[in-house]
């Protein structure tokens, strides 16, 4: 890509210097590969990204001697420098280019030969096709048709390709006659450069990923957090509410008796008690045990009353996260 000591055309050299002065002028560089894209859907993107982003159709070796009297190495877009390409100059974020460029869309007919990239289905109902040669072709693709009032119908949804299939010439004239344009063309590009170089494949974000991606590490980083005890106010509430509940639990456990926990310890004995008699009576029935509660009943009762007392303070405790949040999020890590 290196420039030769052979003379440049003038109009080359001004096609070059106009290059150069966009790529000094604007932060982000992206190319786009156009071959095979109607001239339509490249005016339709350059209107909409009017006043954000300039296109230029440019001949890559022109691109490359502007890239390297720009101080751009050309060796990094060596690779894709070749074919019919449209240069994209703008201030924008890569990534948020990439995501409006793949909005727009374009609908035209699949030509005989292509591949499919979604599923083609003829609709059931009237074609608006008179019967004669046509109803071939609908035999060749196994579509059932019907004749009423001299005009073919589809007897009903039929799906004649699948993803990856190759459109027949069949097929191709089908759904030029049927109007079914739907072979989708989006312009995206082949790289981007923002100080770095960044591959196609990587600039259309899946948002409901990183949305998933975020959340997850925001929930870990809590925890963490929590566990350390960092002295911030958010989680420092956190941190309280959790030492609470382990005081809490601590103390039903010992028998120890206070106001808060009075009720739940004695239902936590009554709980053994019961259990106890329910064995002893399980083996020794001659002494006539009767266990009037189910154990697991009043196990059920007295974690419902301390579930009351702890859903009387969660307002205090969080306006943020709720009880079901809290289990949720910190259930693996603090028991």
């Amino acid at each position: 890509m290196a420039v030769t000591g052979r003379e440049i055309p003038r109009w080359k050299a001004e096609i070059v210097e106009e290059l150069v002065e966009l790529l000094r002028r604007h932060r982000v560089f992206a190319l786009i590969d156009t071959t095979g894209i109607p001239a339509n859907h490249i005016q339709m993107l350059r209107k909409k990204l009017h006043g954000k982003a300039v296109l230029k159709a440019v001949k890559p070796r022109l691109l490359g001697i502007a890239l390297e009297k720009a101080g751009i190495n050309p060796e990094l877009f060596k690779e894709h420098l070749t074919g019919q390409v449209v240069a994209v100059f703008t201030d924008m974020n890569p990534f948020e280019l990439a995501m409006l460029m793949d909005k727009y869309v374009t609908k035209t007919y699949f030509k005989p030969g292509e591949k499919t990239d979604k599923e083609i289905v003829i609709p059931e109902g009237n074609t608006g096709i008179p019967p004669g040669p046509m109803l071939s072709v609908f035999g060749r693709l196994k579509i059932q048709t019907k004749v009423q009032g001299n005009v073919i119908y589809v007897a009903k949804d039929t799906v004649v390709a699948k993803p990856g299939d190759v459109v027949s010439s069949d097929l191709a004239s089908l759904l030029q006659k049927l109007g079914l344009a739907l072979k989708e063309i989006r312009l995206r590009p082949k790289l981007a450069y923002d100080g770095v170089v960044i591959p196609g494949d990587k600039l259309v974000l899946n948002l409901e990923e990183y949305s998933g991606m975020l959340t997850t590490a925001h929930l870990d980083a809590l925890k963490i957090a929590v566990e350390l005890a960092l002295p911030e106010p958010g989680v420092l509430q956190l941190v309280l509410a959790k030492a609470q509940r382990q005081a809490l639990s601590l103390a039903i456990e010992a028998g120890f008796i206070t106001p808060e926990t009075a009720e739940a310890v004695l239902l936590a004995a009554v709980a053994k008690a019961n259990a106890l008699a329910a064995e002893v009576a399980k083996h020794a029935p001659e002494l006539g045990l009767e266990v009037k509660q189910p154990v697991q009943q009043v196990q059920q009762e007295a974690k419902g009353k301390e579930g009351e007392k702890k859903e009387e303070k969660k307002e205090e405790e969080s306006k943020e996260l709720s009880e079901e949040a809290l289990s949720e999020g910190f259930s693996a890590l603090f028991g």
